[in-house]
C-alpha cells in the first residue's frame, strides 16, 4: 500500500466521521423538544446552587485537589515500567528456567535487564545447582522491585497524607455571615 492510498483512505474515514458527526448533531437540533423552565436555564455548577456572584474567587482547595489529582494520575504511568520489570523478574523464577544452559526465555529477559551475554552462573557446576542460582537471582529482583514500588507508594502517601492533614480535601463550605 503506498504513502498516497493511506492518505486517501484517511481523509475518507475523516470525511464520513465529520459528516456522520454533522448530520446527528443537525439532526437532534431539529428532533429535540425546546421547553426551557427557569430551572433549566439557572446556571449549574457541580451539584450545588449559585450563591452570591459568580465574580467570587473559588477556594484555593479546590486547585490543590485537582493538582493532587493530576499528580497522582501521572503517577500511575511508573506502574507499567515497574510491572514489565516484577513479572519478568517473576519469570526467571519459573520451573521451565532449567538445564545446562539458559533457556531462551531466560536470555531475553536477562537481555531486557541489561545483561550483554547471559549465561549461567558457573559453568562446571551440575544444572540444577545453576537453576537455584537463577531462581534466586529471579527471586533478589523480584524483591527489589517490590521494594521499589512500596518506596514509591509511601512517598505518595505521605503527600496525601500532608494534603488530609492541611484540610485540603474537607469540603466544608464557607459563609459569611450577613450583618443587617
Amino acid at each position: 500500500m503506498t504513502s498516497t492510498a493511506i492518505v486517501a483512505y484517511l481523509t475518507l474515514f475523516a470525511s464520513v466521521g465529520f459528516l456522520f458527526l454533522f448530520f446527528a448533531l443537525l439532526l437532534g437540533h431539529f428532533l429535540r423538544p425546546n421547553k426551557p423552565t427557569d430551572e433549566k436555564v439557572a446556571i449549574y455548577e457541580c451539584g450545588e446552587p449559585s450563591v452570591g456572584s459568580s465574580r467570587v474567587r473559588f477556594d484555593l482547595r479546590f486547585y490543590v485537589v485537582a493538582l493532587v489529582f493530576l499528580i497522582l494520575d501521572v503517577e500511575v504511568a511508573f506502574f507499567f515500567p515497574w510491572a514489565t520489570v516484577f513479572g519478568k523478574s517473576t519469570e526467571l523464577m519459573s520451573p521451565g528456567n532449567s538445564g545446562v544452559q539458559l533457556a531462551s526465555k531466560a536470555e531475553n529477559i536477562y537481555r531486557h535487564f541489561g545483561v550483554a551475554n547471559p549465561t549461567l552462573p558457573d559453568s562446571k557446576v551440575e544444572a540444577d545447582e545453576n537453576t537455584v542460582l537463577i531462581r534466586a537471582q529471579g527471586k533478589q529482583l523480584s524483591r527489589a522491585a517490590m521494594a521499589d514500588m512500596l518506596v514509591f507508594f509511601g512517598v505518595l502517601l505521605v503527600g496525601f497524607a500532608y494534603v488530609w492533614w492541611r484540610g485540603d480535601l474537607s469540603w466544608v463550605k464557607t459563609v459569611k455571615a450577613q450583618h443587617t
